[in-house]
């Protein structure tokens, strides 16, 4: 007895590139917000520009949407991945960006006023948090477009070894080094308080354990 065409049809396509399209995606949405968070990493240490809370908000959320992705890769590194783990893995980006995404939006209502300078310095004309916003919300789109065709796009397997392990490998061990990073940034910034300041103007670590004296205020 033969199978049907289009069950045919649907089972080359996931044996095929475009079955591993969510996989790939995966990859990319590991280097992607990992790229973004080491974006701001990189402006916070090239200009001293200190992250405020919210910014700290969006990073975690960046941070989560991230480690979605991270297990979607890791899951197909295996060589086997089931229609359950995608789940599991986009469920977590979309929390992550939809919480990351109303953090931007807060942080961007918070500065809409006109003559409101915003928050720290802009890129392309936009506030870092402008673009957070247009990230997350652009990365929820995709994820609905994509899942809207999880029937060809969803591969149970994936080839192990070549390029599907090591850039899965590679995107996964560059997103633990920057969580690593950020979280030593966090606490270099907060220091021994359990609150980061609303406009924070050092690194009060340093302040807390005497390296560094005047200029930063470690209260409140």
């Amino acid at each position: 007895m033969t199978a049907p065409a289009n069950e045919n049809a649907t089972t080359a396509a996931e044996s095929g590139p475009l079955g591993q399209v969510q996989y790939w995606l995966a990859v990319i949405f590991v280097a992607g917000w990992t790229g973004v968070v080491c974006g701001g990493l990189g402006v916070q240490f090239g200009s001293w520009d200190y992250p405020c809370p919210l910014c700290m908000v969006q990073r975690n959320f960046m941070i989560l949407a991230a480690l979605g992705g991270a297990y979607i890769v890791r899951k197909g590194m295996s060589g086997s991945i089931a229609r359950r783990d995608y789940m599991i893995g986009w469920g977590l980006c979309v929390v992550g960006c939809f919480g990351g995404g109303f953090a931007a939006w807060r942080q961007t209502m918070l500065h809409i006023m006109p003559g409101d300078k915003g928050y720290g310095g802009a890129v392309l004309g936009l506030h870092l948090y402008v673009w957070a916003w247009i990230l997350f919300v652009a990365a929820i789109t995709t994820i609905g477009v994509v899942l809207s065709v999880s029937n060809m796009t969803a591969a149970e397997r994936i080839p192990t070894g070549g390029l599907h392990t090591l850039l899965g490998k590679l995107a996964i061990w560059f997103c633990g080094l920057v969580i690593v990073i950020n979280l030593v940034s966090v606490f270099a910034l907060a220091g021994f308080h359990w609150f980061l300041p609303d406009d924070p103007s050092c690194y009060r670590l340093f302040h807390d354990l005497g390296i560094l004296s005047g200029g930063c205020t470690v209260t409140g």
